[in-house]
Order: C-alpha cells, then structure tokens, then sequence
C-alpha cells in the first residue's frame, strides 16, 4: 500500500484500470464469443502489463440486445459468457495475481426480458408493478401519440407503445426500459443487488448511465434534440443529470463502505465539468470518469484547460481525477486522432471521405496521448486493445453489425462495433488467438500482425510502450497528486510531478528542445537525431 503523509493510500487514488469488452476479449470454448474462463485464461498477460484492476462490461444473464447493457437478471451470468461459478473463480484468480475486480452496474434501465418488466408488460393500468418503471399515457384524444418528445440516445422516439396502449420510456433501445428510482422497491433492490456482489469479492463498481437515474416527474417536452452527448451539457434537462440523484448515491456509498479493502463506486456521469464535482463529495462516488479528455481535441491549449479543471475539480471534493482515452462507445483514439479535429468521428465512417484519415499521425498521437495519460495524477482507464494501438474497424460488412445504433439512426451512424473486434492475440487462423472459430464480428485481414504475440517482438511496438510506462508510473509516478505546470513552447503541454518525473507532449508543428533533464525514460517514438522531440512525440524525463 502506497503511504502520503502517513496514511495509506487506498488504490483507487492511483490504480491503473483495464477495461475488458468481455465478448471480445478472449474466447475459451470456440463459439466465437469471448467469456468469463477466456478472461481467466489471460490473467497472467494482464498481470504482466502491470495493470491494477479489471472493469468487466456486463456480464449478467441478458438477451443481448445492447451487448449485455439489457440486463435481465443481476445475479446470474449470462450463459454465453459463463456461469456464476466462473465468475467467482474469476475473482478469486483476479485476486491471486493482485488484480482487482469492477463489475459494471445497470441501474437506469433493465431488460424488457426482466421478470418485473414481463410483469409489468401484462398487469392491468395501475397496477403498482408498473411503477417500477416509467409508463403512461400517450398524448392525443386516443392516446396514440408519445407522452413526450424525449428521444432515444440510439435514435427515434424514447417511447415504445404497449398492447394496452399505455407508452414505457427507453432512454436507449426499446429492449431496455428505464427504472423508476422515486419506486421504493427498485431502491431496495440495487441495494441487495450491490450486496450479492460484493460478497463475492468484487472490489467495486462502475455505475453505468449515472447521470440519467433521475427523471422530471412532469415529464416536459425538451424540444429539438441536440447531439448524443451534449445534451447532457443542458441545465435543468428533465432526463439528464437532474439533482435527485444525489439523493439515492448516498445508501450506495454506505454499503460499499461497509465492506473491507477499498470497495469503490465509478461514475459514468456525461455532465458539464462544474456539475462533475456533485458526484464526487464524500458521501457519493469515489471517482467519476474524466470525458472531457477523450473529447478534447488534439491541441495543446484545450487539453492543457482540461487537465488543469479535472486536477482542481477532483481535488476540491478530495478526490483524484480518472483519466480515460477510450472506451467501447467510442472511436479507438489511434482512429479518431487521425481524423481532422472539426471532423464528426460518429458520422465520419458513413460519410466519410476516407482520405481525410491519416493513419500515421493516429496511432503516433494515440501512443503520446498513452504517455500523457498516464503521467497524471489520479488514475487511468485503459480499453483493451489501447495497449495495442488497435485503429478502429470502419468497414465491418454491415450485415454483422450488432450495435442497435446502426438501425435506430437510420443508417447514418455504423455505431460502436467498430470498436468492440475481437482482439488479437497472435497470427493464427481463423480467429488471430482470439479462439478457435471465427470471432462474432470479423477481424480485418492482417489483425494477427497487431496482436500481442507479434508486438512482444517488437522493442518499439506499442504494447511494450505500455508495458515500460506503467511499470516507471509504479515507481515514479504514483506517490503524490501534485502536477505543476511546466513553462515551455504553447504547442506543449508539459507539467512536473512531486516525485521528480516530468512529461512533455509536443503538439506543435516542429521539434522542440527538451527541458533541462538529468535523464529520458521513455519517449513515444523516439528523438529526433539531434535530440529533440518531434511533433505528435511524448516524453518522460527526470
């Protein structure tokens, strides 16, 4: 345990946390999706990139809809991806290499598969089974209309009409219809669901959709919708980020706290970074995702705002920021820092053009964008396959996509699939290590040369840029949570941290002379012959 000031120092306040898209990560029994025992499988290769905990993606018992987020039983496993028994050797196998466990949590909404839902579908009007959800009247003399204007995240309405004409709101895809937190039995519930899992040893959970759980009781029309996303920048929006939830965080928190050893709640709260701060008091999450990095563009004086506002933000309420890149709902970095910055990266792989996309500035900005990350206070989040600078899949036949977005948007975004391949794990047919049959969406021609088998022989790959700068972030990054900006060229950005280690990104159009240094221990891509650091480059320096 690290020590500041005397105190230990709980994990969280420093970890690096690997995101495992459990359906794409490592497949054990060949039928081409990935599962529990795959993940147990690679726990050593995990262990040795020197990652301290696990976020698994949903892996409850699900129809599948929304690859797992349709939740329809949350104690059990789904059967593609394993069995309760599995998951607890998991666990427990986690544990035995000193890697923790985050399991993800679905409390906006549940499957329409859900027994309450299915009991609530066929009660008659009224009855109090359907007040665990949100349904009502439509709006018209026959009630045909929508009660609202409220539309889906995925595209279309957020209402789904039901055989007796009432509507059930679905903030996402009409399989998954959101909970009513003013109901008593749904608070109730997620607090016995918390403790079914954490007595079985999870470490902590990242709470999906936090910002949404809450809903305007008078349920007003918004107007014109504004793009995924932004919406939740709007003050006093009636579905986003609505003061109530501050209300329900708090029983959550007590029950985490009531366990030993660090249990941790993570928020996933899309919300303008003022209001961030209100998830993170003492008596509510513990950390909450830091966006506004993975949204910011590749510009030195936006992401050095950025990194400023998060480092106080967290710091005001005494916690530490959580820095991610990447994730299953969005474009790989290595792709969408290839792509001009006024270029809409959700539309892009539709509309194109192609040749906007430079290749090689996205994997060299991806891999300084790794350096920069994990040279920050707080903790950091690592998608899987980050490590391996994988580009986004933008030409999967559109015949396999799976992501309701596709449909729902009416062809105009492919959605997140493009992100969610199977991972490679060597050069073997057919399915690059991943399994022994064809992966549930196809891996591009050439996959096996990205894999981990090919980069650990490569010195200058990216997974064994990773590998070296996480083990110089255990030993010179992590023992404080101070960041002191560095006065440098206004195409850095370049800070020093209390233990000495400094990082120096330059974004500007030419190389740059390094800051007076006793030492350089890593660079993103090396310097230039006369010793200076090119464009797109990183460095760590003491």
């Amino acid at each position: 345990m690290n020590r500041l000031d005397g105190l230990e120092i709980p994990w969280w306040r420093r970890g690096v946390v690997y995101q495992v898209y459990l359906r794409s990560f490592a497949d054990s029994n060949g039928d081409g999706t990935g599962d529990v025992n795959g993940l147990r499988s690679r726990l050593p290769y995990l262990a040795d990139l020197g990652v301290t905990a696990l976020w698994i993606t949903p892996w409850y018992r699900s129809p599948m809809a929304d690859g797992g987020y349709d939740v329809a039983d949350y104690r059990d496993i789904e059967p593609c991806f394993g069995t309760l028994a599995d998951a607890e050797q998991l666990i427990s196998d986690a544990h035995d290499q000193g890697i923790r466990i985050i399991a993800d949590l679905v409390p906006n909404h549940t499957s329409t598969e859900h027994d309450w839902f299915k009991q609530a579908r066929t009660a008659p009007i009224g009855d109090p089974s359907r007040d665990r959800y949100h349904i009502r009247d439509g709006k018209g003399a026959d009630g045909a209309e929508p009660p609202t204007d409220w539309t889906s995240v995925f595209g279309g309405s957020a209402w789904t009409r039901l055989p007796d004409g009432q509507w059930y709101l679905h903030l996402f895809a009409r399989e998954q219809p959101d909970l009513n937190w003013g109901n008593a039995e749904v608070r109730a519930e997620f607090e016995s669901i918390f403790r079914f899992w954490l007595d079985r040893g999870v470490d902590g959970f990242r709470i999906d959709v936090a910002h949404g759980l809450v809903k305007d009781p008078t349920f007003p029309d918004v107007g014109a919708a504004p793009e995924i996303l932004v919406s939740a920048n709007v003050p006093d929006h009636p579905f986003w980020d609505r003061d109530g939830i501050h209300e329900i965080v708090p029983s959550w928190r007590a029950i985490v706290e009531a366990y030993d050893g660090y249990r941790i709640l993570v928020a996933e709260a899309w919300v303008r970074p003022e209001r961030l701060p209100l998830y993170l008091r003492p008596d509510e999450y513990h950390q909450s995702f830091n966006f506004d990095l993975l949204k910011a563009p590749w510009d030195a004086a936006r992401l050095r705002a950025v990194i400023d506002d998060g480092v106080k933000a967290a710091a005001a309420v005494g916690s530490t920021s959580t820095w991610v890149l990447s994730n299953h709902d969005v474009m790989r970095e290595a792709t969408r820092y290839g792509l001009p910055a006024d270029v809409n990266w959700r539309t892009w792989p539709v509309t194109g053009p192609a040749e906007l996309l430079d290749e090689a500035a996205g994997i060299r900005r991806a891999r300084a964008a790794a350096l920069l990350m994990l040279a920050l206070p707080g903790s950091a989040y690592i998608y899987q396959g980050e490590e391996l600078g994988l580009p986004e899949v933008c030409d999967l036949p559109t015949d396999v996509l799976d992501d309701p977005v596709w449909e729902r948007s009416n062809h105009t975004q492919r959605g997140r699939d493009g992100s969610r391949v199977p991972l490679p794990w060597d050069r073997s047919k057919p399915a690059a290590g991943f399994g022994s049959a064809p992966a549930w969406l196809p891996q591009p021609e050439g996959w096996g040369e990205l894999s981990v088998a090919a980069q650990r022989e490569d010195p200058d790959s990216t997974l064994q840029l990773y590998r070296a700068a996480l083990a110089l972030r255990r030993r010179h990054g992590v023992d404080d949570e101070t960041l002191d900006w560095l006065d440098t060229d206004p195409g850095t950005v370049a800070f020093r941290r209390g233990s000495g280690l400094r990082c120096v990104a330059n974004l500007g159009p030419e190389p740059i002379e390094l800051p007076e240094h006793a030492e350089v221990l890593l660079t993103s891509s090396g310097l230039t012959p006369s010793g200076r650091l090119g464009t797109d480059d990183a460095a760590w320096l003491l």
